[in-house]
């Protein structure tokens, strides 16, 4: 098998299907992983371009945060997620105290699968407009912040990767942060899973569409790419269906045992086939993703205002009370 046979911004999702495909790591590719009380934290640093074009990622390093507990939208657990991030985050950009931060949130505010960056952004301690104007003795601990939420191609007419160009280069920050809803392969991360990357990131790739990247070669900073699966692709869970009934009646019938020999890409072209003329890149998202939404972009602007502001300790305080 050469590659991924279906749609996921998840670099460890890829990662875990083609090691459990082969029966063994990936060439290329590094992996280290640790549990918490809540969370499973994967690193994945993928090191050669023939490993990023297998996994379908760039090279670069990549932070899976999952939290399976996130859907009881229980305190204790986002409290941990958060200071778990803080972590991972402080460790995959490191920022020095006078660094200025340019916070990107990516998606349509009119989509609620597609809201999470706007959300997020309305929640940040934002500090750039006061920053010149505080006295020394107040501002250490409060890094320059700035932030914005550009929209998408649908609703400003403008590449999103166009006004971020145009904002960078007038406010330079040292690094920038974009926040993004992805997609995933599997239904049982949605909006249970964190995935930070130091490679930048494509807008609206997670639906299939080709947008200017906002990356570190197209802006002359680094780019820190923070994203959460909010939707899984139709044609996915007809491959997982389809692996299912295979397994089930494999013994009762010659059409099951045809499939079951089937290698992963060829069913994925079969799925697209029959499906494509009737739903196309149709996107699934659980009922209630307005409230999981909600939950969600509390946690991570709790935990980002953590991350940039080392004044923030989030050890003695509810992530909520640095929500504005």
């Amino acid at each position: 098998m050469n590659g991924v046979p279906f749609r996921t911004d998840l670099a460890n999702e890829a990662r875990e299907f083609i090691e459990g495909y082969r029966g063994g790591g990936i060439p290329g590719v590094e992996v280290q992983e640790f549990r918490t009380r809540e969370c499973r934290v994967t690193r994945v640093r993928v090191t050669t371009p023939e490993a990023g074009r297998e996994l379908g990622k760039p090279p670069g390093q990549y932070v899976t945060i999952e939290a399976p507990g996130l859907l009881k939208r229980s305190r204790p657990v986002q409290e941990e997620v958060a200071q778990v991030f803080v972590g991972e985050f402080t460790n995959l950009a490191p920022l020095p105290g006078d660094a200025e931060v340019f916070v990107v949130g990516l998606g349509n505010w009119q989509a609620t699968p597609d809201s999470l960056g706007p959300r997020v952004v309305g929640q940040l301690l934002v500090t750039r407009h006061l920053h010149d104007y505080i006295p020394p003795e107040l501002r250490n601990g409060l890094r320059s912040v700035a932030a914005i939420a550009p929209g998408v191609l649908g609703l400003t007419g403008i590449e999103t990767g166009e006004i971020v160009w145009g904002v960078a280069g007038r406010v330079k920050p040292d690094v920038v942060i974009c926040i993004d809803a992805l997609a995933a392969r599997s239904a049982e991360r949605i909006l249970t899973t964190i995935q930070l990357a130091d490679t930048g990131i494509h807008p609206g790739s997670g639906v299939g569409n080709k947008r200017v990247g906002i990356t570190r070669e197209t802006l002359g900073v680094p780019v820190i790419a923070v994203g959460v699966p909010t939707v899984v692709h139709a044609a996915t869970i007809a491959y997982d269906t389809i692996e299912l009934l295979v397994d089930k009646f494999r013994d009762r019938a010659q059409f099951y045992e045809i499939v079951r020999e089937m290698d992963a890409g060829d069913k994925r072209a079969l799925i697209d086939e029959v499906l494509s003329p009737y739903i196309g890149d149709l996107m699934v998202t659980p009922k209630e993703i307005d409230v999981l939404i909600l939950e969600m972009s509390k946690v991570l602007a709790g935990a980002f205002n953590a991350a940039l502001h080392p004044k923030v300790d989030l050890s003695r305080h509810d992530i909520t009370d640095y929500l504005q």
